[in-house]
C-alpha cells in the first residue's frame, strides 16, 4: 500500500531591477526537468541585445543556459584563461597543499612575461593570497606562473592539470597550452559555453569573491596599487567577479558574474569589438537573467517521515529526495507549486542505500515542471535466521528480546 501526501506551496516571485552603469575603458594588456534556453531568432529578434559574436548567461546553482549565442565555437580566450588557473589554486588551497601564507618565490621565468603584471623582480617573495589577489584584480601573468609553479612544480605540469580539470568538468570545446592566455596560440582554445562551466566551478567556493570583488586595494606595503580591471565591480549592483582578457586576436573578453536576493548568474561574452562593449553585453546579459528568472524550490517544506522496515537490522529507513533543491523557471510561471509526494507504506528488508522509495512530482497548475525520486538514504540490513527465530519465540512466550 502507498500513501501519497499532496503540499502546497507558494513560491515566492523574486524582483530585480535592471541596474546599469557608466565604465571605463578596461587597461588590462594582456535530474530536473528544464527549459530550453533563449537564442536569437530567426527573424531576427533577439532576447538580449548581445553585440558580441558568442555569448553564455547561464544560472550558477542549476547550471542552466538562459541565452546562449554561437556558445560552442572555438575561440582565443585571452586572460579569461585565469579562471582556471585561480580555481586550481583555491582548489590546492582547500585541499592543503598550499595555504595562503605559504610564501612563493618568483622566478625568472615568471618574472619575464609581458602584458598585465605586477613586475615580479627575479627572487621576491610574496604570499599566495597577496598572488591570487594579483591574478583576480589585476590580471597579473608573472603572478599566475609563479602560481602554477608553486603547485605544480612547473607551468607545463600545471598546464596538464588545467587540462584534466577542464575535462573532468565537461569542457569538450577546450584546450590549454599555457596559463595566462597571454599569447594567441591556435591549440589554446576554448568556448563561451566552456569558460561558463569553469566560472561556475570556480564561484562555488566562497573564498575566491574575497578577491574578485576588490575594486581598489595595494600590495609592497601600499607601494604598489591594484584597481580591478573588471569596471561590473565598481558599478553593477550585486557583482562578485569574476575574469577579463584581451589579446589583438581575442579581442574583449568576459567572464561576468553577479548574485542577487540568493540568485546568482555567470555571462560570458568573448570577441567583442571594444572593452565597453563586453562590459554593456555582460550588463544586458546579467540583467535580462535577474529580470526574467527565478528559483523555486523543488522541496515541500516538511521532513520527510521514516519509511518502516520490516525483518531490518532498523525499525524505519530515512528517505531523501534526488537531484537538485532548486528550479530555475521564468516568473509567473512558477507561482503556486504543487508538491505530490508517493512514498511506499513499508519495505522489507534489506534496503540498499539509494533503493528507491517513492517519488517527488512537482507541478505549477496543471503542468508538472520537475519529478524526482525519493532514496534510501542509508542501508538497513536484513535481521539473520536466529534474530528472527528468538523474537518470534520471545512473542510467543511473553518475553522481550534483543
Amino acid at each position: 500500500m502507498k500513501r501519497i501526501l499532496s503540499f502546497f506551496l507558494a513560491a515566492a516571485l523574486l524582483t530585480a531591477a535592471p541596474a546599469w552603469a557608466s565604465e571605463q575603458t578596461d587597461t588590462e594588456a594582456g535530474q530536473t526537468e528544464r527549459s530550453s534556453a533563449a537564442e536569437p531568432q530567426a527573424d531576427g529578434a533577439d532576447p538580449v541585445a548581445v553585440s558580441a559574436p558568442h555569448a553564455v548567461l547561464m544560472e550558477k546553482y542549476t547550471g542552466q543556459v538562459i541565452y546562449e549565442k554561437a556558445a560552442h565555437e572555438r575561440c582565443p580566450p585571452a586572460s579569461v584563461t585565469k579562471v582556471m588557473t585561480m580555481l586550481l589554486t583555491v582548489e590546492a588551497l582547500e585541499a592543503g597543499t598550499i595555504t595562503p601564507d605559504t610564501v612563493v618565490t618568483a622566478s625568472e621565468t615568471a618574472c619575464s612575461m609581458g602584458g598585465s603584471q605586477i613586475w615580479l623582480e627575479p627572487g621576491e617573495q610574496m604570499s599566495v593570497s597577496e598572488m591570487l589577489k594579483c591574478v583576480a584584480v589585476v590580471s597579473a601573468n608573472d603572478c599566475a606562473v609563479a602560481l602554477a609553479e608553486q603547485i605544480a612544480g612547473s607551468e607545463q605540469t600545471f598546464v596538464q592539470r588545467m587540462n584534466q580539470r577542464a575535462a573532468e568538468l565537461g569542457m569538450k570545446d577546450t584546450h590549454f597550452t599555457n596559463c595566462t592566455g597571454l599569447y594567441d596560440d591556435d591549440d589554446h582554445y576554448t568556448s563561451a559555453y566552456d569558460i561558463a562551466l569553469m566560472s561556475r566551478e570556480l564561484i562555488r567556493h566562497d573564498m575566491i569573491k574575497q578577491y574578485t570583488t576588490i575594486w581598489m586595494d595595494s600590495i609592497r606595503n601600499g607601494e604598489f596599487g591594484l584597481s580591478n580591471t573588471n569596471r561590473l565591480i565598481y558599478g553593477f549592483e550585486g557583482a562578485t567577479g569574476l575574469k577579463t582578457g584581451f589579446t589583438t586576436k581575442a579581442m574583449y573578453c568576459l567572464s561576468a558574474t553577479a548574485e542577487r536576493d540568493g540568485v546568482e548568474y555567470i555571462a560570458v561574452v568573448l570577441h567583442a569589438e571594444t572593452s565597453d562593449q563586453r562590459f554593456a553585453d555582460a550588463r544586458a546579459l546579467l540583467t535580462y537573467g535577474f529580470a526574467n528568472y527565478t528559483l523555486a524550490p523543488l522541496r515541500p517544506g516538511a521532513a520527510l517521515p521514516p519509511v518502516p522496515v520490516t525483518l531490518g537490522t532498523a525499525d524505519s529507513v530515512q528517505p531523501m529526495y534526488t537531484g537538485d533543491a532548486y528550479l530555475l523557471g521564468e516568473k509567473g510561471r512558477l507561482a503556486d507549486l504543487t508538491y505530490d509526494l508517493t512514498l511506499a507504506e513499508s519495505v522489507p528488508a534489506p534496503v540498499e542505500q539509494g533503493q528507491s522509495l517513492g517519488r517527488l512530482t512537482v507541478r505549477s497548475g496543471d503542468t508538472v515542471v520537475a519529478e524526482t525520486d525519493v532514496v534510501a538514504e542509508q542501508a538497513v540490513p536484513r535481521l539473520g535466521f536466529g534474530t528472527i527465530y528468538g523474537r518470534l519465540l520471545g512473542s510467543l512466550v511473553g518475553l522481550k528480546t534483543e
